[in-house]
Formats: C-alpha cells, sequence, structure tokens
C-alpha cells in the first residue's frame, strides 16, 4: 500500500507514516531496514507493507514509492 513519511528518527531508524486515509502508523527500524533505505524526508511518498488491520496493523517494509 502507499503512504507518505510523517516522521523519522535517523537515530533509531523509526517513524511514522500516514496511510492515504490519514491513519498514521509506526515503523521500526527493522521495517526500515527491510526496505534498504538510507534516509527518509517527512512528505516523501513510501511504499508500505504490513501485517494485521486497523488498529493492530504493524508495518514490516518501508520503500520508497516509484513510479
Amino acid at each position: 500500500m502507499q503512504a507518505t513519511a510523517y516522521t523519522y528518527d535517523s537515530e533509531t531508524r523509526s517513524g511514522q507514516v500516514l496511510l492515504d486515509d490519514g491513519t498514521p502508523v509506526a515503523f521500526d527500524a527493522a521495517a526500515f531496514d527491510a526496505g534498504g533505505l538510507r534516509l527518509l524526508r517527512p512528505g516523501q511518498r513510501v511504499r508500505v507493507e504490513g501485517d494485521g488491520e486497523g488498529g493492530a496493523l504493524r508495518i514490516t517494509l518501508v520503500t520508497l514509492q516509484t513510479f
């Protein structure tokens, strides 16, 4: 699914994305590392994968959205 980077802490390699419906979802260092990214800026479009639904959604991968 697609989202927009909302926050990112380079020291912990974790942050939050906003899903297209506006829901914020946190991601951890493991999800960030799985995408092979080195840096993430708020406002960037990203592709995320996760487990669960709704409030139980856990992001497992964050990578840049390419067209």
